[in-house]
């Protein structure tokens, strides 16, 4: 017999029970008032259905996904390709390289997005003669090119800033490893260090993409007839709220299968770091 088994059997002490404190209440309370509403909204939803309304409108809420889904997909391409020089610009040891896109990142990334696209909008608009001087009046007369300008340049500043951060989370023993075999810096960063940063960054990225899609209803105030601009056109000639519902339901589904992609990648690629 050891000495470990001669010792003593002591039970767990029950578990202490939680007390009603106020912030318990409140957080069961809060929980309890948004099943409330998710019921009340399914609720309204199954009984002011209108198979008539929803016919009629289905093809503009198509074109307006279509819209949304081009505008997000173009600016997210050309914020990646801008994005580049951006990061290499963040990481330089020029000062005026780094001074000069540091600014750039915290413009757009500390302002509103509205605000951006109303200052592209509206406000080039109002140097009308010298854009027409220099021929680029018939780009930025148009809300369409106007509102992909801007959101491409407000995602390169986040891209940047989620590439910087990828790349400088791989070790220096890496950079280090390859020099010492010869390899030159282009063939390490495209090789050896890119491959490792993108698995890091591939969550950022689907947030950033997420983030433009929900983002992208405000062209619909600059008349861009997107997923939103075709909700108001429908609810302004139905007056009937169910309209929003619809939209609503149509960026939920957009945004979970672009998470679940994001997901099923990063298993994908991933799968070679699990044991």
């Amino acid at each position: 017999m050891s000495a470990v088994d001669a010792l003593p059997v002591t039970e767990r002490p029950p578990a202490l029970a939680r007390p009603w404190g106020g912030k318990r209440m409140a957080g069961t309370a809060l929980v309890a008032l948004w099943i409330a509403i998710g019921f009340g909204m399914i609720a309204y939803f199954v009984t002011a259905w209108n198979p008539d309304l929803f016919n009629r409108y289905l093809p503009y809420y198509m074109s307006g996904i279509l819209v949304t889904l081009t505008l997000v997909g173009i600016s997210i391409v050309i914020g990646a390709v801008l994005s580049v020089p951006i990061a290499y610009a963040r990481m330089s040891q020029n000062r005026l390289l780094s001074a000069v896109s540091y600014g750039y990142v915290y413009f757009f990334r500390g302002t509103p997005l509205l605000a951006q696209t109303f200052l592209i909008y509206y406000g080039l608009g109002s140097f009308r003669p010298q854009l027409e001087a220099v021929g680029l009046w018939t780009f930025f007369r148009e809300a369409w090119y106007c509102a992909i300008f801007a959101f491409s340049l407000n995602t390169a500043a986040y891209q940047a800033e989620i590439l910087r951060g990828a790349i400088q989370s791989v070790g220096r023993g890496q950079w280090e490893g390859a020099a010492s075999l010869g390899l030159s810096r282009w063939t390490t960063l495209s090789r050896i260090i890119l491959p490792q940063a993108l698995i890091v960054a591939l969550r950022p990225y689907g947030n950033e993409i997420i983030l433009m899609i929900k983002g992208s209803a405000i062209v619909a105030i600059i008349t861009v007839y997107d997923l939103m601009g075709e909700t108001r056109r429908a609810y302004s000639r139905s007056f009937d709220f169910q309209t929003y519902l619809w939209a609503a339901i149509i960026y939920l589904v957009m945004v979970e299968t672009l998470r679940n992609g994001v997901e099923w990648i990063e298993r994908r690629i991933t799968r070679h770091l699990k044991r």
